[in-house]
């Protein structure tokens, strides 16, 4: 299996191929930090494909689920590297009262292949959850999302969370969901705007410092 087809594979959205193209492989002796950048590429590439608008949202989430896949096979080989280490910690969560994923899914995915350690806490989380997980993890950049115009001032009562419990100025708060713009997120005590997941992975690596 060689790494251009596990790319090629990730592109054309084949969820039903990746884990056996993955297995194919790592039983052929590739590193894992090979395959897991091959994959990263196809996405990168699903990525430029949606900005281009020659993809859409089901591709993107097709592609979301494609890695997941893949990820399903990779994550025991790549836990047990010590490859893995140092990696820029992230709390994914869609707010108290929201249950919607699907962005926040393909954030996931997008980021899992961009070499981010995730906590996804799901949908529907309070503040209490997303404090005691960055006290638990140390994460540095909390990613919130939310689709209802009823639960974005969720995101200040995480912010004021923050503050109250000392850890504010630990972690870098960055928001997404139709709702919201750059203005309404930073009244709302957050540090950053994405428009989409695939702006979201430029802004989070900005806020880490990566680019």
């Amino acid at each position: 299996m060689d790494f251009e087809k596990l790319t090629e594979l990730v592109i054309e959205l084949e969820v039903d191929d990746i884990a056996d193209a993955v297995k194919e492989a790592l039983d052929e002796g590739k590193d894992a930090f090979d395959v897991l950048n091959s994959l990263k590429k196809g996405m990168d590439e699903v990525g430029r494909l949606y900005e281009e608008k020659e993809y859409y949202l089901t591709e993107l989430v097709l592609a979301g689920e494609t890695m997941k896949e893949a990820f399903n096979i990779l994550k025991p080989v790549l836990a047990a590297s010590d490859k893995s280490e140092d990696k820029v910690k992230i709390i994914l969560a869609t707010v108290k009262g929201d249950n919607h994923d699907i962005g926040k899914n393909i954030l996931s995915s997008l980021l899992l292949s961009s070499g981010f350690e995730l906590y996804d806490l799901g949908m529907d989380v309070d503040e209490k959850a997303i404090i005691e997980k960055v006290k638990e993890t140390g994460a540095t950049i909390i990613a919130l999302s939310t689709l209802l115009t009823m639960t974005v001032e969720h995101i200040k009562v995480v912010h004021e969370a923050l503050q109250t419990a000392g850890i504010r100025d630990n972690v870098k708060l960055i928001v997404g969901g139709a709702p919201l713009n750059m203005e309404l997120a930073k009244r709302l005590g957050a540090d950053d705007f994405a428009d989409d997941a695939v702006d979201g992975v430029k802004h989070i690596k900005r806020l880490a410092g990566i680019e």
